[in-house]
């Protein structure tokens, strides 16, 4: 069970951007687990300058938001939790 701040995060990330994550996840072809709000379980965000970068994943799956804005989706792999920099697991739209 998550706390209800980090729960109501990942949902309102999921839910507001859900197609684009759709989208993500298919082009990536990570579309078997995850696929449902519920699973996501993990926040992770910071501010990089005046630029939010958040992961969110799942048992399954890790996206990256900049600010609001899925950008990214990669299998998740627990490295990525203690990384100095998460998002040099995934790809930034240059």
């Amino acid at each position: 069970m998550t706390a209800p701040t980090v729960e109501g995060a990942i949902h309102e990330l999921i839910d507001l951007a859900w197609n684009l994550v759709y989208d993500l996840l298919d082009q990536w072809g990570l579309l078997g687990d995850g696929l449902f709000v519920e699973e996501y379980t993990g926040v992770h965000s910071w501010l990089d300058g005046p630029t939010r970068r958040t992961v969110v994943h799942s048992r399954e799956v890790a996206v990256l938001f900049v600010d609001t804005r899925p950008v990214d989706a990669i299998v998740f792999h627990h490295d990525l939790l203690g990384a100095n920099d998460p998002t040099s697991f995934f790809t930034l739209p240059g």
